[in-house]
């Protein structure tokens, strides 16, 4: 929440989601999620703006994807138009998906309902937020699917094992089939990234 499974899922965000955050924000520290919280309500003001895809189990909609981007705008009474944008390919021209989602209040911010195509709708969960908002987790019922949101392009080695073991350990996500989504074209072809659909 995006992805947009996420809020496909939104959760890609697929899920989810200021004033907004800005994209510049600082790296978050390597106990940023000792120090995460489930339990709180969601700031949809915070959660708002950009949140690159760092990592997700591969999807039908987004498998591929490189540079994969959701933006997140709040409307009125807990409605969210959310943008994500991608790239088959480093090479390849920027394209975008928009979708709305409605954020339930009594959930604590939690629960999103996300519509695709203004008619097909999915559902997705905020799991975890960072203390300020700089990583966020998704997941999706039935738990096969889940995102790692950050809003640098760039995430630690160390947070993003941390936040694996976190999606595996607290909220059962099987995370065998978790990639990471390349940002930077010289990331395509290492261990553990996913394939883009265009070399």
């Amino acid at each position: 929440m995006t992805s947009i499974r996420p809020f496909c899922a939104v959760l890609l965000a697929l899920s989810l989601g200021g004033p907004a955050v800005a994209a510049n924000s600082p790296p978050p520290s390597r106990n940023s999620a000792a120090e995460a919280s489930a339990d709180g309500a969601i700031d949809l003001q915070r959660f708002m703006g950009t949140w690159y895809v760092i990592g997700r189990v591969p999807n039908f909609i987004e498998r591929g994807h490189v540079a994969s981007v959701n933006q997140y705008e709040l409307r009125e009474d807990h409605k969210v138009a959310i943008t994500y944008r991608y790239r088959d390919g480093f090479g390849e021209p920027l394209q975008e998906i928009r979708a709305r989602a409605s954020v339930d209040p009594d959930s604590g911010n939690h629960g999103w309902r996300t519509w695709f195509y203004r008619v097909v709708p999915t559902h997705s969960r905020v799991l975890e937020v960072a203390p300020d908002y700089s990583w966020a987790l998704i997941g999706y019922p039935g738990r096969e699917m889940a995102w790692i949101f950050a809003r640098t392009p760039d995430m630690d080695k160390a947070l993003y094992k941390d936040l694996a073991e976190r999606l595996r350990d607290e909220y059962g996500v099987n995370t065998d089939k978790l990639k990471r989504v390349p940002q930077h074209a010289d990331q395509v072809g290492k261990l553990g990234y996913e394939v883009p659909n265009v070399r």
